[in-house]
């Protein structure tokens, strides 16, 4: 039996003060920051992330409070990531991870990858959108 199609994201949370910031930073190292609540694969996006970070929040019993209104976001790899159907090199985890503990007072994430429905998107789209 074969795995249904899926894209590995992280699943960060982020102070929304920052988002822009964190967002442009990755966007230079082609990764994508999609807010769940917006993501094109979300048919009830509000509604995801809200599961999403309530889950993440509550696992962590207290240690992550400060995270109880911050942004759930996926963060996606580019094309210059990819390999075909290769896995997604360690590189890749690496360098998100560097990003990542820069920004630690305003992110909450476990250093591990999920699998989501693919975005879909055009590679010209997923660069520009806001």
């Amino acid at each position: 039996m074969r795995r249904a199609p899926h894209e590995n994201v992280a699943t960060v949370l982020v102070d929304p003060a920052m988002l822009e910031d964190l967002e442009l930073v990755l966007m230079v190292r082609d990764m994508r920051v999609w807010p769940i609540r917006t993501a094109p694969n979300c048919l009830d996006g509000r509604r995801t992330e809200f599961q999403v970070r309530r889950r993440l929040v509550e696992a962590q019993r207290g240690a992550w409070d400060c995270a109880t209104n911050w942004v759930a976001v996926w963060i996606a790899f580019g094309s210059t990531w990819r390999h075909g159907d290769e896995p997604l090199p360690w590189e890749a985890h690496r360098a998100l991870w560097k990003v990542l503990d820069a920004y630690a007072a305003h992110v909450r994430f476990h250093r591990r990858l999920g699998g989501i429905t693919p975005l879909l998107v055009e590679p010209d789209i997923a660069r520009h959108h806001t």
